[in-house]
């Protein structure tokens, strides 16, 4: 089932050390002296992706890669580069919520070995009685199928929300209407995978690639066109380097510094440096490999619109200091925000520190090619140097180029970087608006071709995706709102009350 890397594009451009470390600093923001105050619009929030996006997009990261290269100091031989396996199917078959499945690992399975084991009951939030913390073992490490998927508290919640939504379509899908008591795992995790796949295609991907080059891709979303170098029939069977160590690493500029969960606990950091006692205050940040604190339950009307139809029935008297309204993500940008720059020991154990840089270095060990090499490959337009920026997508920012940083990167930038100033620079001219703070950024033509192509590609390549079906994938009617089926209706279906006999009373079903 191991899967291997692959390239679609030969192995190219080589950066000096000195060169990397000095662009990294430019894309890392400075510390800001006080934070945008709640309720006053910050500049460098999109104006349309909203923050759950930028942790979906994590979760899906951690769906489909598994790197065992993040020792960034080895340095890697073209035969170990060749041999080196990702020790995971890279598919959208949530192997990270799943693990081995119940015959393997029963301990994240209910007794039925049908639905999956939720954790401690949570509060904060008076419209989800039912909220969930990941199960976690005596050490406090969360049981889930990928031990990264709690690598913070809010991917940790998204994770509990997947869990939750699984058990909603085993309840759904046990009716007597439906498939009823004969219903098994397999056909429970069928429907998830089809619609999880469903919204990444027909929500995630539209909300974050530009609408022209999305189209050119999934025109037909049952019948896509990676328009993507070096596949046979369209198809991936292997992660290629291009999307996991640059292009999917978009996500990264899209982080707030700090988020509200609910209305009863203030805003927190992502994270506070080690040496400021994050460990010892387990309610600091919002960093993870922790339990949750059990008011911390997050109130997703603060992550997404979860609009009209839903299902929310407040069991409580609702305390509103503050409108409940989403938080946006970060835009797109070559900016990423000042907690990035100093990684704590439990998320980065092996230097440097700095995101960015980490970043930059992973490409430079597996050879990525150059930004403008890639943009010739797949026949699009290269980002003339004088264009290529570096820095905040807002209107205040003078933003520094790319050969300002360092004489080497003309015509030669590193492709993370170069996807990242494409996105600003064809997003600010697509769009008439003028003002740079009310663009939203998309990713352009070349990032925005490896991402979605990528996203086509390994579903034509999975026999077992929603694609290989005889009929047309619809998601079940009940899910949708309006015919639509995205992250919004899914966090929905996991949020409706479940019946007494059907919930999960913390490790025991009742």
């Amino acid at each position: 089932m191991a899967g291997r890397f692959t390239r679609l594009i030969p192995k190219g451009a080589k950066f000096a050390g000195a060169d990397l470390r000095r662009l990294a600093k430019f894309m890392t923001s400075a510390q800001e002296p006080t934070p945008t105050p709640e309720g006053m619009r910050d500049p460098e929030e999109d104006p349309e992706i909203t923050a759950a996006y930028t942790y979906l997009g994590q979760f899906v990261d951690h769906d489909l890669t598994f790197d065992p290269t993040s020792r960034l100091r080895e340095v890697l031989s073209d035969t170990e580069l060749q041999d080196l396996e990702d020790f995971r199917t890279p598919r959208f078959d949530l192997d990270n919520l799943y693990g081995r499945g119940p015959d393997d690992q029963p301990y994240l399975y209910e007794p039925d070995g049908i639905r999956l084991l939720l954790g401690e009951p949570m509060s904060g939030n008076p419209y989800d009685p039912d909220a969930r913390q990941v199960p976690r073992g005596p050490s406090g490490r969360a049981l889930i199928g990928d031990p990264r998927n709690d690598e913070n508290r809010i991917v940790a919640q998204l994770h509990a929300i997947f869990l939750r939504f699984h058990n909603q379509v085993a309840d759904y899908l046990a009716k007597p209407e439906h498939l009823g008591e004969n219903v098994s795992f397999e056909q429970v995790r069928q429907q998830v995978r089809w619609h999880y796949q469903w919204m990444l295609v027909t929500d995630y991907l539209p909300m974050i690639v530009n609408n022209e080059t999305y189209l050119s891709v999934f025109a037909d979303r049952h019948d896509p066109i990676p328009r993507l170098p070096r596949l046979k029939d369209g198809r991936l069977r292997r992660m290629p380097v291009e999307f996991s160590v640059a292009a999917f690493r978009f996500g990264h500029s899209m982080i707030r510094p700090q988020y509200r969960l609910n209305t009863t606990v203030e805003r927190r950091p992502i994270f506070v440096p080690d040496h400021d006692g994050a460990r010892a205050d387990n309610a600091a940040d919002l960093g993870g490999f922790r339990p949750i604190p059990s008011d911390w339950a997050i109130d997703w009307q603060f992550f997404i619109d979860l609009g009209p139809g839903a299902r929310l029935a407040a069991t409580s008297p609702l305390y509103d200091p503050i409108e409940r309204r989403p938080q946006k993500a970060y835009k797109i940008d070559t900016s990423l925000v000042s907690p990035l720059r100093d990684l704590p020991t439990r998320i980065a154990s092996t230097p440097p520190p700095k995101l960015a840089l980490r970043n930059l270095k992973r490409g430079n060990i597996f050879r990525l090619p150059s930004g403008q090499a890639v943009a010739r490959e797949l026949g699009e337009e290269v980002i003339p140097d004088k264009d290529l920026v570096i820095g905040k997508a807002t209107t205040d920012t003078k933003p520094t180029h790319l050969t300002q940083i360092a004489g080497d990167f003309a015509g030669n930038a590193p492709l993370w970087a170069y996807i990242l100033s494409e996105a600003q620079v064809t997003s600010w001219r697509n769009d008439d608006r003028g003002v740079r703070n009310d663009i939203p950024i998309k990713l352009g033509p070349v990032g925005g071709r490896i991402v979605a192509g990528v996203f086509a590609a390994l579903l034509r390549g999975d026999r077992t995706s929603y694609l290989g079906q005889g009929a047309r994938f619809k998601p079940i009617a009940d899910f949708t709102r309006g015919g639509k089926f995205g992250l919004a209706e899914l966090i929905n279906v996991a949020l409706w009350p479940r019946p007494r006999t059907a919930r999960n009373n913390g490790n025991t079903r009742q």
